[in-house]
């Protein structure tokens, strides 16, 4: 098994127009190091996908931060969540991507496999929709997802208190993005230079609330997910760290508005309110979750259902954490392509279509 190839895409950026001018300008400037992380799964697979790595200048290094709203899921909360699950009486509905993600015991999979009746649903108003058809089961939502997708959950809440859906409950595991992005400023020892913001939660948060990290020296570009949004975030990236002058900027106008989504922000804050959370590789970081308002308490899962996920912890010789956190590459972790593969994962970074694992094992590794 090699390392990660040396692979050159230049020739087939410079023959494809505005991508190859972008990359010329990359490579046209004076060299000197710099660290960018990307906060967006969604970004990290675009740049495996289109070799934007291998392309890029020696001297300029792509980093992947915590922008898998899987893979930053605690395991605590995974476990949680399995617990509910094998409860009577229970319908567990959640995504896709949750149901081969490994917990301390067992994935959903296995508690599947042990008799919990797992659904997996497209939207929130899917599981509220099983609640309606299967009124005499409790139906749980795993609310996982940053601010993109917690106004969807907080609608479905608020239709279910509504229309009396009582058997409608919601696991909120949700997390804010820009907490997360001033604890990994705080990190000893992590130097990133500039970030490269998300443009799904900023379609909803709008750019203000990373302006505290452009007040600290931080440049923030809020990019688009096409190969030229990128090679154009990263010049603007760039131009800033030239200049000196440290700001946010909107890449992606043409999907975020500066004051972001505010009909989205109002439903997402009437539903839930900021709490600390446990984050895979940070640790607890004050204010990055979201709870279960008080008028909504009866549909919130973590209060109606009481279970025992104290036994939790992470899996042995999995570095997702690390991972993360922009502190290592999958390549260095031991049992990467080895015994951590999509087939069968150790750990969420593997699993999740946005996972920092899955991108390079997928697009990036070569046997």
């Amino acid at each position: 098994m090699n390392n990660l190839p040396v692979l050159s895409y230049l020739d087939e950026f410079r023959a494809s127009g505005p991508a190859g001018r972008l990359l010329d300008r990359l490579h046209r400037r004076p060299e000197r190091p710099v660290r960018i992380m990307e906060v967006c799964g969604t970004h990290t697979m675009a740049i495996s996908r289109h070799g934007i790595r291998q392309a890029s200048p020696a001297w300029l290094r792509l980093i992947s931060g915590p922008g898998c709203p899987v893979c930053v899921t605690s395991n605590y909360d995974i476990d949680s969540f399995i617990e509910m699950s094998l409860l009577p009486g229970v319908i567990a509905a959640s995504f896709g991507d949750m149901l081969k993600v490994p917990g301390t015991r067992m994935g959903l999979g296995g508690a599947r496999a042990r008799g919990a009746r797992v659904e997996i649903v497209y939207s929130t108003l899917d599981a509220l929709r099983l609640a309606r058809e299967n009124p005499d089961c409790k139906v749980i939502f795993f609310g996982v997802g940053f601010e993109t997708t917690a106004p969807t959950v907080a609608a479905a809440i608020a239709a279910a208190r509504q229309s009396g859906a009582s058997n409608f409950f919601v696991y909120s595991a949700h997390k804010l993005v820009p907490p997360a992005l001033s604890a990994l400023c705080r990190m000893p020892g992590l130097a990133v230079d500039a970030f490269l913001c998300p443009g799904h939660v900023s379609a909803i948060i709008g750019a203000d609330p990373y302006r505290p990290l452009a007040e600290r020296g931080i440049p923030c570009v809020i990019s688009g997910f096409e190969t030229v949004d990128i090679l154009q975030s990263l010049n603007m990236i760039l131009d800033q760290l030239d200049s000196g002058d440290c700001r946010v900027e909107v890449e992606y106008a043409r999907g975020v508005r500066p004051g972001g989504n505010p009909a989205a922000l109002e439903m997402m804050n009437s539903v839930f309110a900021p709490c600390d959370a446990g984050w895979r590789g940070l640790g607890t970081i004050p204010a990055s979750g979201l709870t279960i308002r008080e008028e909504f308490a009866a549909h919130d899962a973590a209060r109606v259902f009481a279970v025992d996920a104290s036994y939790s912890r992470e899996p042995a010789g999995c570095i997702c954490g690390a991972i993360l956190t922009g502190q290592k590459i999958p390549p260095d972790c031991r049992r990467f392509a080895r015994t951590c593969t999509p087939d069968h994962p150790v750990g969420p970074c593997m699993v999740s279509s946005e996972g920092t694992c899955a991108a390079y094992y997928q697009y990036e590794f070569q046997d």
